[in-house]
């Protein structure tokens, strides 16, 4: 059996006769042949499949000597696909139009009638030229990524506590492998900078690292964000786009805040992970990805299950590894590395010389809590620069923080606010259960995911 590497291909003639012929001649070489004899279904077999090469006769019944129709439907297919490899079929008496036809995007043109050797040679020459197409279409999506992925802030992960250090060590272990991760961990922890880590340390980190914050895309855009979509698939839908899974493949995808995800589109990720294969909307053609996937959320995702507002089977395909960040108030031996790290690089931002903190500064700052974690350090420390006027940050340049109150009760009567009310009852109700999510949800007569809303309505 002779090897089928010219792909798949379309043949577009009125001759059925010619048709048959050129399929019986071609199925020996290429993994697929459609014939098609009505030159109006051109739009609908070019947005469903993934042609290679098209072959296209220049005159149908309609006009058979002008070349207007082959001309039109050459124009049709370069508007749908740009980077349609379209071979011309064309009597002798018609090469005048077949070059022109070249300067309007055709690839190349065959005589009929037509020598097997010849057309196979050009056909394998077409083939090659599409492959470059793809090739730079795959690299420019990629370089794209790289260009965005590189305006990111990255540091390396800081901290020397022994819950960080069990974390290195975790990071080492599966960094090698292609397992899927979940970083469990409340915001500002840094579930994105361990995320980014995993990559750097893996063999994929000369590819792509894509992030997507699954809480900022609407139902109406998931499936186009994360899946891609074709031309004129939807109102907006302007140009080809390809989703963050193509983007993304032989890299690793980065999907944060994966809690957040209704049932429904938790259903189509699944299948997505499972099949290791997107359909961009417009199509029904299948395309294979090759990703290495890293998630993370701040939701309890494992009471979430228990209370199905979680997919359990989606779960087992996302945590393969369990990483759980501890809050920052939980790693006070790290405080200060972390403040010196900060207090470094936003001296050298705004120009100005710190030889460090004062103790009571430094006091401060492990003593309080950071609700934001290591987010909130950080802007505090920047915000500190700002204002100082010492060569140390003192204690008074932290006011903002040693101001705000920490477990003590809002009066009831302090305002008629209706959004003050909300957030003082809701916290309220989260400090009287120690924080336990479901316990305040059911108490204030609320579901987890209403409640969860409202925390990040509230910064709470």
């Amino acid at each position: 059996m002779e090897t089928q590497t010219l792909g798949k291909i379309l043949i577009i003639d009125d001759n059925e006769d010619l048709l048959f012929a050129a399929k019986m001649l071609l199925k020996k070489h290429a993994k697929e042949v459609m014939i098609e004899k009505d030159p109006r279904r051109i739009p609908f077999l070019i947005n469903n499949n993934s042609f290679d090469v098209i072959l296209l006769d220049m005159n149908f019944r309609e006009d058979t000597t002008s070349g207007k129709e082959g001309f039109y439907w050459l124009n049709q297919i370069k508007e749908i696909d740009p980077k349609a490899v379209v071979i011309l079929i064309t009597a002798f008496g018609d090469v005048e139009m077949a070059v022109q036809a070249l300067k309007e995007g055709a690839t190349d043109f065959i005589l009929k009638p037509w020598q097997n050797e010849k057309l196979i040679a050009t056909l394998h020459a077409a083939v090659k030229l599409k492959e470059s197409y793809n090739e730079v279409d795959k690299l420019q999506k990629k370089q794209k990524a790289l260009e965005t992925d590189l305006k990111k802030p990255y540091t390396d992960i800081i901290g020397s506590s022994a819950s960080m250090k069990n974390i290195f060590s975790i990071i080492d272990k599966v960094a090698q492998t292609d397992a899927n991760v979940l970083i469990l961990g409340e915001n500002g922890t840094g579930k994105e900078l361990i995320a980014r880590a995993i990559h750097e340390r893996s063999l994929r980190k000369n590819e792509t690292f894509v992030g997507v914050d699954m809480g900022a895309i609407t139902e109406t855009l998931f499936e186009s964000e994360l899946f891609g979509h074709k031309k004129g698939a939807f109102t907006d839908a302007k140009e080809d786009r390809a989703g963050r899974f193509e983007v993304a493949d032989q890299g690793t995808l980065f999907l944060d805040e994966i809690g957040n995800l209704s049932m429904p589109l938790q259903s189509k990720l699944l299948t997505v992970l499972q099949k290791r294969e997107v359909t961009r909307i417009g199509t029904n053609k299948p395309l294979p990805v090759d990703i290495r996937l890293i998630c993370a959320t701040n939701m309890p995702v494992h009471e979430m299950v228990m209370e199905n507002t979680f997919r359990q089977d989606l779960l087992y395909r996302i945590n393969t590894v369990e990483i759980f960040l501890p809050p920052l108030r939980d790693r006070h031996d790290d405080i200060p590395t972390l403040a010196n790290h900060f207090l470094k690089q936003y001296g050298q931002k705004y120009r100005k010389n710190f030889s460090g903190f004062t103790p009571s500064a430094m006091e401060l700052l492990q003593r309080y809590p950071w609700p934001g974690n290591i987010r909130e350090l950080q802007h505090a420390i920047e915000r500190a620069i700002i204002m100082a006027e010492g060569d140390q940050l003192d204690s008074r340049d932290f006011f903002f923080l040693s101001s705000k109150p920490t477990s003590e009760k809002a009066p009831v009567n302090a305002t008629l606010n209706l959004d003050d009310m909300e957030r003082s009852t809701i916290q309220r109700a989260i400090d009287k259960n120690g924080g336990n999510i479901s316990k305040a949800a059911k108490e204030l007569g609320l579901t987890r995911a209403s409640l969860y809303r409202r925390l990040e309505k509230y910064g709470l």
